[in-house]
């Protein structure tokens, strides 16, 4: 069995309330899988929370105050946790923010919307803005600052290996001005260009196929079990049961044979850019 990692206590919040949760279990002499008995979170789940990898739910809190004997301690301070991670982020994504900093691959399926770790500043304003049109002028700042944020994934040459999947209608209806539609497909085609990324576009004209209701980002990690994420307007879940996790992947992978290659792909992506350019200077 290989040594556990200890954790840095002082490094985040989240990595101070893991840190604990470990020593109070420890003390009461239960295992992950014991404190996990009666919970609806897995023992994967629980051993990256110790790890101050991922934030800890209020049910859970309750749950541990409850097996533990800690006088609601973990209840009253998982909100603590909550703020630290959440930043500019909807609370519901914190946590996926802060695992794709770890992730060894990330996959992604974007039939509406343009994902998140590929928007330009312009796309991700035009985004918030629509969503939050009454929100003040420094909280959509945040809010895009956050998103342009979790792009300095790609300034690594080595990790994530980043795999997407963009509906070709993605390429053909502007929310912006065309200037800023051209800018927007050329920092995709740039990346790709880079091999920072593989991008695939599935054709308007694909038929029938998978994943024809909704999006899903699913990452891989070396020291931890795989998630998928899926997403609708006000809320998201993380699902982290193998059995669906794998069937999701299935499903990754036979849209992925539906859709065209990358090197068609980019041409598409680049052709649309130059479309809009066109379109910006007359």
């Amino acid at each position: 069995m290989p040594p556990r990692k200890d954790v840095d206590a002082a490094a985040s919040v989240p990595a101070f309330y893991g840190a604990e949760l470990r020593w109070k279990r420890e003390q009461a002499g239960l295992t992950l899988q014991e404190l996990a008995e009666g919970c609806f979170y897995s023992v994967a789940f629980l051993s990256q929370i110790e790890m101050g990898d991922r934030r800890m739910p209020l049910d859970l809190a309750r749950h541990a105050d409850h097996v533990l004997g800690t006088d609601g301690f973990f209840e009253r301070r998982c909100g603590d946790a909550r703020k630290a991670r959440r930043g500019g982020h909807a609370e519901y994504f914190a946590d996926v923010a802060e695992q794709e900093k770890r992730a060894r691959t990330i996959e992604e399926w974007s039939p509406t919307l343009i994902p998140g770790l590929l928007q330009t500043e312009a796309y991700a304003r035009a985004v918030v803005r629509a969503q939050y049109p009454l929100d003040l002028t420094e909280g959509v700042d945040r809010k895009v600052c956050a998103r342009l944020e979790r792009a300095s994934l790609f300034d690594d040459p080595k990790t994530p290996e980043y795999w997407v999947i963009l509906h070709e209608l993605l390429l053909r209806q502007p929310i912006m001005q065309a200037g800023a539609m051209a800018e927007q497909l050329t920092h995709i085609a740039e990346l790709a260009r880079r091999g920072r990324i593989i991008t695939q576009v599935l054709p308007l004209n694909a038929g029938a196929h998978p994943f024809m209701v909704g999006s899903v980002m699913m990452m891989t990690f070396d020291e931890a079990p795989p998630l998928a994420y899926t997403e609708s307007l006000h809320s998201g879940q993380s699902i982290d049961d193998l059995a669906l996790v794998a069937k999701y992947t299935k499903s990754y992978d036979l849209l992925r044979a539906a859709a065209s290659p990358p090197r068609a792909s980019l041409t598409m992506i680049e052709a649309a850019a130059e479309d809009y350019r066109h379109d910006h200077s007359r």
